[in-house]
């Protein structure tokens, strides 16, 4: 297979080109011919004009790439080594939502042929692939995997926002159903990624090291969450608490926050719901996952215990959260906490404007029903910035003065302030 995709006799196709699909496509396309499929049509015609939908990438991006976009099944059927790169997200009940994956699958598995290979990059459980994705495939074909075509797994590690760690920088695991598919798969790989691969010895090996991945992160941020509200209670700053600790040798350093985003904030669900139907209760991770849910209610309680204190009555009182995508510097809104936070302010009758650089104010409306606030008003009782966008980075307490009362806090989670002199307004942070 890795010869003929490198003469170009074969065509890689990769299906879902959100954050994580079009970076690789992209990036296979500069060593090989390649399909992208999206099922989203308008997403696609973007695409064709050289624009990432996700704004993650700029047109030079699509410069000399050998790539087709389309919508259209019967230009998937033009492949033979397809790349599955779609969104694995929870459901309400804080489930695996795998409809995408599955809905993929079958895509996938009609347009299936004899000896071609099929790699899944979504992050799942251990055994999804083999349990829930390939019969699926074999259903669709008619095919027999590992007699008729080959499986492998390779989980994604695309950091939006990051020009630094790009994809060619960061070492790839990878996987297959067998050795002859695992070089393959592996040699393949190697084509785009500069800092190499390492080949696993299972596909559920590599299932399990992506899930563990964000859910070593994400207890370990829980900690930090638990030991801010500890702290908080006693009075001492978490972040001078964690400089200081920060001079030992092996101290690690993370810190509090929300946790959002289509990963930390999912991944660990993943594994404990396989863990559950293996009838074992993981404590300590589930733990962490309801330390760091309740995070933005925390936040929301502190907001109007502030306003309180001021004899302000909730429903009169204005309150301003800058930020709302997922992390800094990007326009990703997918499993924002802050939407959790702004949700629990709203709760408790407070009067909430929402403003952000980044995110669209469309996507925002139909996925979290909130309006942008076109521009900053000036007399907010609280100030919340809860994403550290580096135009935030820039603001200096005389304009959080100028748009906020008199004595009104500025919940700082991020703490991106930590310079502020004690004299000017009031500072709190995780």
């Amino acid at each position: 297979m890795y010869q003929a995709l490198i003469a170009q006799e074969k065509k890689l196709a990769v299906i879902g080109l959100g954050y994580v699909g079009l970076p690789i496509a992209l990036a296979f396309a500069k060593k090989l011919s390649v399909i992208g499929f999206d099922i989203n049509a308008e997403r696609v015609a973007q695409m064709q004009q050289q624009q990432d939908p996700s704004k993650e990438l700029d047109a030079q991006a699509f410069e000399g790439a050998d790539i087709v976009f389309s919508h259209e099944l019967e230009d998937l059927r033009q492949a033979h080594f397809y790349v599955v790169a779609v969104p694995t997200p929870i459901d309400s009940h804080r489930s695996p939502n795998l409809h995408p994956l599955l809905s993929a699958s079958k895509t996938v598995g009609q347009v299936l042929k004899k000896g071609d290979y099929v790699v899944f990059e979504s992050t799942v459980y251990p055994g999804c692939t083999e349990e829930d994705c390939v019969p699926i495939l074999e259903a669709e074909s008619g095919l027999k995997a590992g007699l008729d075509f080959k499986v492998g797994y390779s989980p994604e590690r695309i950091n939006p926002g990051d020009k630094e760690r790009t994809i060619e920088k960061i070492v790839k695991v990878v996987s297959g159903n067998d050795e002859e598919a695992l070089e393959n798969i592996a040699q393949t790989y190697e084509l785009i990624i500069e800092a190499g691969v390492h080949r696993a010895s299972s596909i559920k090996v590599a299932e399990a090291a992506k899930v563990i991945e964000n859910t070593q992160r994400d207890l370990n941020i829980a900690l930090m969450n638990e030991l801010s509200i500890i702290f908080d209670k006693m009075d001492i700053n978490t972040y001078e608490v964690l400089k200081a600790a920060g001079t030992k040798w092996n101290f690690l350093n993370f810190y509090p926050g929300l946790v959002g985003g289509h990963c930390i904030g999912v991944d660990p669900y993943y594994l404990t719901y396989k863990a559950q139907q293996l009838n074992y209760n993981p404590q300590v991770i589930l733990s962490g996952r309801r330390i760091n849910d309740n995070m933005a209610e925390y936040v929301a309680k502190k907001a109007l215990q502030f306003i309180l204190q001021t004899d302000t009555h909730p429903k009169s009182a204005k309150v301003l959260v800058k930020g709302i995508t997922f992390k800094e510097n990007v326009a990703d809104i997918r499993n924002s906490k802050v939407a959790d936070l702004i949700a629990a302010l709203k709760d408790y009758a407070l009067q909430v404007e929402v403003v952000d650089p980044y995110a669209a104010a469309d996507e925002v409306a139909h996925e979290y029903g909130i309006e942008l606030a076109q521009e900053v008003g000036t007399d907010y009782d609280v100030v919340i910035v809860a994403v550290a966008h580096e135009e935030y980075k820039q603001l200096d307490a005389a304009y959080f003065r100028s748009i906020s009362k008199e004595g009104a806090p500025i919940l700082d989670l991020k703490n991106l302030y930590a310079n502020w002199a004690e004299d000017l307004p009031l500072r709190w942070t995780l």
